[in-house]
């Protein structure tokens, strides 16, 4: 059995590789100052890039949990995602409200992909 742990510290790895799936460790926004359009959008960039850099993408993501600070985001949020997600390839997916790490992070992210 092979794990390979990418970007690892004393708290987290960025990427776990495992049989052929990837775990993403929850993303943020780019610019936690940003609305929830500038969040969602610069979270989902730093998923691209992630999975890009590992030989993935958004067509080989298997699963989504995101997280909002609060649900009145919703909407705004599956805007962005809607035109993010390729279509046809829409991953399993989870939303829920949960309270953030720092007070002006309106949503995160966690993905587990295919890379093989």
């Amino acid at each position: 059995m092979t794990i390979e742990r990418i970007s690892t510290n004393n708290r987290m790895s960025k990427i776990v590789k495992h049989n052929g799936t990837a775990y993403l460790c929850g993303q943020v926004a780019k610019d936690r100052n940003g609305d929830i359009h500038t969040q969602v959008t610069g979270m989902l960039e730093k998923v691209d890039e992630l999975l890009e850099s590992i030989g993935s993408g958004r067509d080989k993501i298997l699963s989504a949990t995101i997280y909002l600070a609060d649900m009145a985001d919703f909407k705004a949020m599956n805007e962005v995602w809607d035109n993010w997600v390729p279509e046809g390839e829409a991953p399993a997916r989870a939303c829920v409200q949960a309270q953030m790490a720092s007070p002006e992070l309106k949503v995160e992210i966690s993905v587990v992909a295919a890379t093989s």
